[in-house]
């Protein structure tokens, strides 16, 4: 037995057991190989978004034979199937006790690895990204590959089938925006991949985690801690923290409006006669829009429509000095249509095709160009566009969407193959909107926010949002999904999440009815964050202004929220020091109750809040599970005891919430009855 800083390595016929800080990481046999390598050609279509992948496989082969020679802190173990193929696996610590494994095929004909940690059949699995239909991910395969995050997602569903046959576009279970290879362990370890090519870790076996790697290198980290609060501090100490969200966001709900300054300005005074707490109007086409038999979209030609939005450059300082911040939108193509796509075709900013012309892609009835963030005179010259377009003309925020759409296909700046760039894309358009507000000594006060990340976007997208869900009540594409995706960033390192209230997918004859909206409404008050959608076909979908029962459920929630504000900026800063996500899963606070590690459609909103969203229609009650604790009913006062699962009335405007009695904001959790 060889031991290293909390490293063991023991040797035995035929083999070999790696454990690290008591965990027992790889077990090596002959018999059992731990690492395997292969030849494949990836066959990559994508359509609006949505990829259809296939690895044309020639060879996979166990490398069974090793040898271990002392090196450093670790060793470099040489793995081997007689003189066929050789790959190596070197095992060290940093300098912060993390344990690095840098695993290399030198064996220039395969380019497939697949690596198998040891599991124990009772282990639960959480991270990789922003999961929608899993949280507990043990049993299932997760390929990693930023994209839509598809519609219904779920193969058994009907409206699955029907995107599916329009646009392949129905997408399965691990379809998701924001992939990462990273998972923690119920065994208190993280273990995280440092590479942006195609994975698979698959979490199927009973006795190993399988991590497919489509490259001939990759660099794995793990580090262990006695609780899991200490492993995700350990974790975003890695991968970086969000910076605390500008204070204007806790003082209402930002509305989502189209249609122009007067629209605008009429739909803030109707909500704000009512008592609605408004901070923010987002108007996503204030640079143009298009209509498209998908619905509306924009112009994407990222500057001020004074056309559609006259005197917006007035009204925005107006709006302000009463309170309400004005957010735009912008992504990282241009419509080839517009000015902004000259300019950037004629500087040679944009990515190429094989024939070095410019590459467009088709949006869904219209084409753009990527700009190539690779190269240094583009990326510099789209933050200025973001300086000057946005955040000079007045904007205090914006979507910035899109990111998955990379296509494989296209050539870079930098040389680096397209394949391998797709996942890495959206942290780097994530880099670019934060380096111009950094820049311009705005972070702090301007917030945007993305649905595509991959590693990296910890460090730079500001807030998240989950994207694209259907307006219904489905569990893996509608209100219910948003839970799992935020517990799940948030044990990937990602701890501020939010959704549009309401849904935005609106095909297939869903109308957003007014039942889902207002629940997604009293949802979303205990989040970091509250912003309305149109959605996609608004004239389809029930609005927050469509009756004065709806916009009195916007009033009572929006000041809820707002009162929660010393709450949640608490919450917010903790995430900003030590990586302790806003949302959180329940087995956080509650390690020793087992009931917790598969609940997923209920969390903690900070420490002292519990939150079960009413998901399905037309209930009045709620079951949901009370770990070992004294609580409160939020609404009702009334006590309960933990470590079992309680029915109680779940009337609209009534969410399940309960507060632990000796919490030190119960004063304030009780105010709320009076709202």
């Amino acid at each position: 037995m060889a031991s290293q800083q909390g490293l063991e390595l023991t040797q035995h016929a035929g083999g070999f057991t790696l454990t690290f800080q008591q965990r027992v990481l790889i077990q090596h046999t002959a018999a059992a190989p731990c690492l395997w390598i292969g030849r494949g050609k990836a066959d990559i279509e994508m359509f609006r978004g949505n990829f259809s992948i296939k690895d044309q496989l020639s060879e996979k082969l166990a490398l069974t034979e090793t040898q271990i020679v002392p090196q450093g802190k670790g060793w470099l173990i040489r793995f081997s199937r007689g003189d066929v193929a050789q790959c190596t696996l070197a095992i060290t610590t940093d300098a912060q006790g993390r344990l690095e494994m840098q695993l290399r095929n030198s064996d220039e004909q395969n380019n497939r690895m697949w690596l198998r940690l040891a599991a124990q059949q009772e282990d639960h699995v959480y991270g990789c990204g922003e999961q929608f239909s899993y949280f507990d991910l043990r049993g299932k395969p997760f390929p990693l590959w930023t994209s839509e995050q598809g519609v219904g997602r779920n193969k058994q569903t009907y409206v699955t089938w029907q995107a599916d046959c329009q646009e392949n576009a129905g997408g399965d279970y691990y379809w998701t925006f924001f992939p990462q290879p990273t998972f923690v362990s119920s065994q208190k370890y993280y273990c995280h991949v440092e590479n942006s090519c195609y994975m698979n870790f698959d979490f199927s076996a009973p006795e190993f985690h399988e991590l497919a790697i489509w490259q001939d290198q990759a660099v794995l980290r793990f580090d262990c801690a006695d609780s899991y609060i200490s492993l995700l501090e350990k974790l975003t100490a890695l991968l970086g923290r969000q910076p605390e969200l500008p204070d204007w966001v806790y003082d209402g709900v930002i509305l989502g409006i189209q249609g122009g300054t007067e629209v605008c300005q009429q739909k803030l005074d109707v909500m704000r006669e009512h008592g609605v707490k408004v901070s923010g109007i987002w108007a996503q086409d204030w640079e143009g829009r298009r209509i498209t038999s998908f619905g509306k979209r924009l112009m994407w030609n990222w500057r001020w429509d004074s056309e559609l939005y006259p005197e917006l450059d007035k009204r925005i300082p107006q709006w302000k000095k009463e309170g309400v911040h004005f957010l735009g939108y912008i992504n990282p193509y241009v419509a080839i249509e517009k000015e902004l796509y000259a300019e950037a075709a004629e500087k040679g900013y944009l990515t190429k095709d094989y024939d070095g012309k410019d590459y467009q892609v088709e949006f869904g009835e219209f084409y753009a160009g990527v700009v190539d963030l690779t190269k240094p005179e583009a990326y510099d010259w789209y933050k200025n566009v973001i300086k000057k377009n946005l955040i000079e003309f007045g904007l205090d925020g914006w979507m910035a969407d899109f990111g998955e759409y990379l296509p494989t296909d296209t050539v870079l700046h930098n040389g680096i193959d397209a394949e391998i760039m797709h996942n890495a894309w959206p942290a780097l358009w994530a880099k670019c909107n934060y380096d111009a507000l950094e820049e311009c000594g705005k972070l702090g006060e301007i917030l945007f926010f993305m649905r595509a990340g991959y590693t990296g976007s910890q460090k730079y997208s500001v807030m998240m949002w989950a994207g694209d869900q259907n307006v219904d009540w489905s569990l893996d594409d509608g209100l219910a999904s948003v839970i799992p995706a935020a517990l799940s960033l948030a044990m990937t390192g990602h701890g501020l999440h939010h959704s549009d209230i309401g849904g935005y997918t609106t095909l297939f004859e869903m109308k957003r009815s007014k039942e889902l909206l207002m629940r997604w409404c009293e949802f979303c008050a205990f989040t970091p964050m509250m912003r309305t959608h149109e959605g996609n076909r608004p004239d389809d979908n029930w609005q927050f202004d469509h009756d004065v029962e709806t916009i009195r459920q916007f009033a009572r929630m929006s000041q809820v929220f707002s009162s929660l504000k010393p709450y949640i900026k608490q919450a917010v800063a903790l995430n900003a020091q030590s990586g302790l996500p806003v949302m959180r899963p329940l087995f956080l606070h509650y390690e020793d109750d087992a009931h917790t590690y598969s609940l997923k459609y209920q969390y903690l909103f900070g420490r002292d809040l519990l939150v079960a969203p009413v998901h399905e229609e037309g209930r009045t009650d709620w079951t949901l599970y009370l770990p070992q604790d004294s609580w409160i009913n939020l609404w009702t006062g009334e006590r309960h005891s933990g470590g079992a699962e309680v029915t109680i009335a779940a009337p609209m405007g009534q969410p399940p919430v309960f507060y632990r009695a000796d919490s030190e904001w119960a004063e304030l959790f009780a105010s709320l009855r009076t709202l």
